[in-house]
């Protein structure tokens, strides 16, 4: 996020699309609500379905999935065409305005209401709500990312925001809501496959020399496999083994046939996992790992803020705090490794990654600090490019609407989209095994519209069958207008009755996330 979370409440409106946040990021979710009924702040709902926060909006649009380049386009369109976008700060702080509204120019609201459904009124209005704020957020999460050109979708939300002056001030910004707990630490540590920790690429050799002088070894300059591309290359006989750590590609990966293949064909997997999940019984060795109650360390959450996390109870049985457990096996590989704790782990942090250079325990007793962080004495930074952008001037990228992989035909009629519930999260590691929330939740249950249901003959609660040209499950149907006709929404917590058997492993180009909020399907009663 490039503003801190407490922001939603200082904007004169906000835009959210592509994300659920009050089943997936409740607490945010609640911000928002609050801004909405208690600070009079405007809230545009961009998304398929009916969720909770349309309730909430002053405009809902609810576009066709996979289309939303052609929506952002038509707003930017509109705000361009009536001159609403904020000229001084597009002259002074951006480059690319002239390629940009040649190419939004041939989005008009007509245009986009063919292949997005949106009424062309509720866009302009919806444009002209966003443009004439004083300040103006975007958030956005896997909605947004989750498709075969999600890095497409992202690069036109920044284009809109930076239009109408929107980032580098209070109440404004473009924020992405991080689908699990400190994915933000775990990329700003290099858990990717082309930096190192602070998204200092490892092509560059005096990086490489600075982390080669502190570590003690030889490093490659080599970018290495994103975790999607690993599947291929393990199927291609590139890739002998793999090391899985607090991920359950069993159950939350896409395409699930061609993840099962790739196991069996690993010469070795091993497993570090708090829980004996569906890939852990695969694995040729299990790694007891402790849970966050039961060791210290830190997180990073979406807004960039890093935080003590305080040990509460001694780990169970055999299990070990992640950090010793691959200490321990990079010095039985030869790699040195000696941390007595982690925050020796935070100082060497602070010394190698100039974004963390501020970051030290001592600084974080109370709450925790926003990188970047320079010095001791640096404050932290809330807010991202008040005074200019990482390059110097923003960017605009001029993008045009590429149509989803698989779209329905005659025999997969149907559009799938996946996501989570309130009461469950991820593949359901830990949630599926707390009673009161299966109580709640304690099975698949696919959502269609009354209209696909009635052309079916599909009873509320029967049991269905949902076929895509990679395999088939089958789960109780809820008859609801939740989704729009022409659309199932199945979540996918559930290993035994696993979504992602169904759902298409095209990856985007860049950031190789694959394509999960579409893919084509058919749906029939089971008698």
């Amino acid at each position: 996020m490039t503003n801190p979370i407490a922001d939603f409440k200082e904007a004169d409106v906000i835009l959210l699309t592509g994300s659920n946040p009050t089943e997936n990021h409740p607490v945010i979710g609640l911000q928002m609500r609050k801004a909405v009924q208690e600070g009079g702040t405007k809230l545009i709902v961009v998304d398929p379905r009916e969720i909770e926060m349309a309730g909430y909006a002053e405009i809902w649009l609810r576009p066709k999935p996979g289309t939303d380049v052609v929506w952002l386009n038509g707003m930017m369109c509109v705000i361009i065409e009536e001159e609403l976008y904020d000229a001084a700060y597009v002259a002074d702080r951006t480059e690319g305005f002239a390629a940009l509204k040649e190419t939004v120019a041939s989005y008009p609201p007509e245009f986009v209401e063919r292949i997005c459904g949106i009424p062309p009124e509720d866009l302009r209005k919806a444009a002209r709500l966003y443009a004439g704020a004083p300040r103006g957020s975007i958030a956005y999460c896997m909605g947004i990312t989750q498709h075969a050109f999600g890095t497409d979708n992202v690069k036109s939300i920044a284009n809109l925001a930076m239009l109408c002056g929107n980032v580098g001030i209070k109440g404004g910004g473009v924020n992405p809501l991080r689908g699990q707990n400190n994915v933000q630490g775990a990329c700003d540590m290099g858990a990717l496959p082309n930096v190192f920790p602070g998204y200092q690429p490892v092509s560059d050799q005096k990086t490489i020399r600075k982390f080669e002088d502190v570590w003690k070894t030889h490093l490659s300059s080599k970018p290495g496999l994103a975790v999607t591309d690993m599947w291929s290359a393990v199927l291609e006989g590139k890739l002998k083994g793999m090391y899985v750590m607090g991920e359950n590609p069993v159950v939350s990966d896409p395409n699930l046939h061609h993840i099962r293949a790739a196991i069996k064909k690993l010469d070795l997997l091993v497993v570090q996992d708090i829980f004996m999940t569906e890939t852990a019984k695969l694995a040729d060795v299990v790694l007891p790992a402790a849970s966050f109650a039961e060791k210290e360390g830190t997180v990073v959450n979406t807004e960039r803020r890093i935080q003590r996390v305080r040990q509460g109870l001694k780990p169970l049985g055999d299990c070990r705090p992640d950090w010793q457990i691959i200490c321990s096996l990079s010095e039985k590989m030869g790699v040195h490794m000696d941390y007595k704790d982690p925050e020796e782990i935070m100082e060497e942090i602070s010394e190698v990654t100039p974004s963390y250079a501020g970051i030290h325990y001592e600084r974080l007793e109370k709450t925790g600090l926003c990188w970047p962080c320079l010095n001791w004495q640096h404050p932290g930074t809330p807010r991202l490019h008040t005074a200019q952008f990482t390059r110097g001037k923003g960017l605009f990228h001029s993008i045009e609407f590429i149509p989803a992989k698989e779209l329905p035909n005659k025999e997969y009629p149907l559009i799938l989209s996946t996501g989570r519930l309130l009461y469950h999260y991820n593949s359901g590691t830990m949630t599926r095994k707390v009673d009161g929330l299966n109580r709640l939740a304690d099975e698949v249950i696919m959502e269609i519209h009354p209209s696909d249901a009635e052309e079916k003959a599909i009873a509320d609660n029967g049991v269905v069958r949902i076929r895509s040209r990679r395999g088939e499950i089958t789960c109780r149907a809820r008859i609801t207008k939740t989704s729009p006709q022409g659309i199932v929404f199945i979540p996918f917590h559930f290993g035994e009755t696993a979504v992602n058997l169904l759902t298409i492993d095209t990856l985007d180009p860049v950031a190789r996330i694959p394509e999960f909020k579409i893919c084509a399907v058919a749906v029939e009663p089971v008698s």
